[in-house]
Order: structure tokens, then C-alpha cells, then sequence
């Protein structure tokens, strides 16, 4: 399927369309990533789809000829203490924000990946389930938020090898929890969530 086809569907007028999607919202540790991506439609990129479909290689490929590519990209995060304060979804509501914010070029609307939109956001909103498979944009804007959120998560490792963050990149897997009862939480495990939680008695 080329996503590609419908870059521009709904905008007869020319409006700049921003897609947004988030990495990041399940893991136990580290930020949440949001990506923010305008595309040029004189500048095909192939193979654009759901970045949890696309292999590793594949993704830092495609996040490669993004960058170069598109009229406009942007990768923001909410840190952790952010996540623990307000919440995982006000945070990644807030990382999003922060990502069409930092666009070089304002777009008209942006569409974003799931069933909420940001409040205060600076631009008209429409939010689509599944729209990192039905539109180009925000699998676009997936593969960035994506492949931040694991470099991230290999430096982490860099910080704190005996968590295996290289491994699970943070979600909560058997070695992940096996890990964090032998070691405890370091400062980048999320503390407002339970398997942490429970560890601090």
C-alpha cells in the first residue's frame, strides 16, 4: 500500500498537514517521545508505514530520509519527573504539543495517532485511530518518535547496563522486572508505575 496516496486527502486548499504520534507511553522507564512531521509531496518516501511493523534497520532508514526529505520535522520528549507529576498521558500530550511547536514551518492541522487530541494546541486537531497505517504523515511521525526514544534507550543503557535497556528498551519484560527486583529503581524508572511502584515498598 502506498500511504503516500493520500498525503494530502482532505485539503483541497493546499493546508500544511502535520502528523503526530508518540513512542514511549508503556515502558517503565525513561521519556516519552513525540514526533511531528509536515511531508513534501514533491518528495515520495516509500515504504512509510506503522513503525512497530518495520524492522530496526528499516526504521533508521526511513527516519534518515525523513529528516532529509520532509518540509518540516520535529522530536520532542516529557521526561520522566514530567510522566510522574501529571501522568503518562497528560505527558505525552505535552511532549506532542511540544513537537508541533518546534516545527520550522506551522502547519494548518495535524493529525494525530489515537482518540485525543492535545489541549492548547496551536493548530486544528483530528485525531485517527489506526492512523499510523492510513496515513503517511503519521507513520512518518511514528518512525522519528520511535527511533529517538530508542537511542535514548541505549545511552540509558550506556548509564545503567545491569537493566538490559538495550534489550527491552524499557518496557516490562521478564528480564526487565527480573532486573529491577535484583537492582532496584535507578532516577529514569518511572516511578508512578506500579511494577516500580510496589519495588519502593
Amino acid at each position: 500500500m502506498n500511504h503516500n496516496l493520500d498525503l494530502f486527502s482532505d485539503n483541497e486548499d493546499g493546508l500544511l498537514i502535520a502528523g503526530i504520534d508518540e513512542a514511549g507511553r508503556g515502558p517503565l522507564a525513561g521519556s516519552v517521545y513525540a514526533a511531528a512531521v509536515i511531508l513534501d509531496p514533491a518528495k515520495t518516501i516509500y515504504g512509510l508505514m506503522d513503525s512497530k511493523k518495520l524492522s530496526e534497520k528499516k526504521r533508521e532508514q526511513l527516519a534518515l530520509e525523513i529528516k532529509e526529505n520532509a518540509l518540516s520535522w520535529s522530536i520532542a520528549c516529557a521526561t520522566v519527573e514530567e510522566i510522574d507529576q501529571i501522568n503518562i498521558l497528560q505527558a505525552t500530550m505535552l511532549a506532542m504539543k511540544r513537537a508541533v511547536l518546534n516545527l520550522s514551518v506551522a502547519p494548518g492541522l495535524a493529525l494525530i495517532d489515537g482518540n485525543r487530541v492535545p489541549a492548547d494546541m496551536p493548530v486544528a486537531c483530528r485525531a485517527i485511530v489506526k492512523g499510523d497505517a492510513l496515513e503517511a504523515c503519521i507513520s512518518a511521525a511514528s518512525i522519528l518518535a520511535k527511533t529517538a526514544r530508542d537511542a535514548s534507550l541505549r545511552e540509558l543503557h550506556e548509564q545503567y547496563p545491569e537493566y538490559g535497556f538495550d534489550q527491552h528498551k524499557g518496557y516490562g519484560t521478564a528480564l526487565h522486572l527480573e532486573r529491577l527486583r535484583l537492582h532496584g529503581a535507578c532516577p529514569e524508572h518511572r516511578r508512578s508505575f506500579a511494577p516500580v511502584r510496589k519495588l519502593q515498598g
